[in-house]
């Protein structure tokens, strides 16, 4: 691996989708980049996870615009990471009433936000172009806990918490009269999760949670949309393996006294051969190994990740 984030040497630009998934739900993905989904009601619009950045908001204002006319009224975050949610800001000029977060995100921002986007602006650098549009941190308008209901139109809107997994402040949006699942990164597909903020031994109880909620389709924070039963099967079975053997792997690592090193190591001889080819795996493995260490070694709570921080596990790791 060389010495510098592997998303570093990601310069291309990728090819957007924006797909309608039912009457009022959209996806808008680019191939394994951060997904957004939207929603498109009678009286407004919901986007779900920001972009990067205010510019890059402005591709999908573009996509909306060629559906609707109405106000994009909700910014909701699944989670709190920067390259989710700097972009709200580019929303405000289109009619934006609210951020709507957990509180749990609000406190995850409050104790790490500042670290996260100076951190993250580092790892992304295609990502984040246009960075100086950026105004600062997002901060939410209107939080809750574990559940809120907004209706939009005549549209039910589901807000909620299932469980800890990619954050401490993990928020699904589900609509339930359309069976369609916005999941953050709760669940990936043909990407690598990111567990580097993660609470990996109650992920799967929390894919269970979601599981359970039978929907028909489901936007993933990473990779295609899931348009059938089958595929949201699929990609639910997918993160599960990928988070469970990243966790099994540390435990043994801990178990046998390896250091992080060696843990890389054994990590990679169990995961390299199901996930080494898909989006964003070598640049989310040294992060991954790191928190599944720290966890498995009784650490419940992530650390914070700071640049210097970032810099010092790459090189470690090398």
């Amino acid at each position: 691996m060389s010495k510098q984030f592997a998303s570093a040497a990601d310069l291309d630009e990728k090819a957007v989708s924006f797909t309608q998934l039912s009457e009022h739900c959209w996806a808008y993905t680019a191939e394994g980049d951060p997904n957004t989904g939207v929603i498109i009601s009678e009286d407004g619009v919901m986007v779900i996870d920001a972009t990067a950045t205010p510019v890059a908001a402005q591709a999908l204002v573009k996509k909306i615009r060629e559906v609707t006319d109405k106000p994009i009224r909700y910014v909701t975050l699944t989670h709190y990471h920067a390259v989710r949610v700097l972009g709200a800001s580019g929303y405000r000029e289109h009619g934006l009433e609210q951020v709507i977060a957990s509180q749990d995100t609000w406190n995850l921002i409050v104790e790490r936000g500042q670290q996260d986007m100076d951190s993250e602006i580092g790892r992304f650098p295609r990502l984040f172009q246009a960075v100086e549009s950026v105004p600062g941190l997002t901060w939410p308008t209107l939080t809750f806990q574990k559940e809120m209901r907004l209706m939009m139109g005549g549209l039910e809107v589901q807000i909620m918490q299932l469980g800890l997994g990619h954050t401490k402040g993990d928020t699904v949006v589900w609509v339930p009269q359309e069976e369609v699942l916005f999941s953050g990164d709760l669940v990936e597909c043909d990407a690598a999760c990111y567990t580097g903020d993660a609470y990996l031994s109650d992920w799967p109880q929390t894919l269970d949670n979601i599981s359970a909620l039978n929907a028909k389709k489901l936007v993933p924070g990473r990779g295609p949309a899931l348009e059938t039963p089958q595929q949201v099967a699929e990609g639910l079975a997918y993160t599960r393996a990928f988070v469970t053997t990243l966790y099994e792997s540390a435990q043994r690592a801990v178990a046998d006294k390896l250091d992080l090193k060696a843990a890389m190591a054994l990590t990679r001889e169990a995961m390299d051969p199901q996930f080494g080819q898909v989006f964003i795996y070598e640049h989310c493995l040294p992060f991954d190994v790191t928190r599944a260490y720290d966890e498995a070694s009784g650490i419940r709570d992530p650390q914070i990740w700071t640049a210097e921080r970032d810099q010092q596990m790459w090189h470690s790791l090398q």
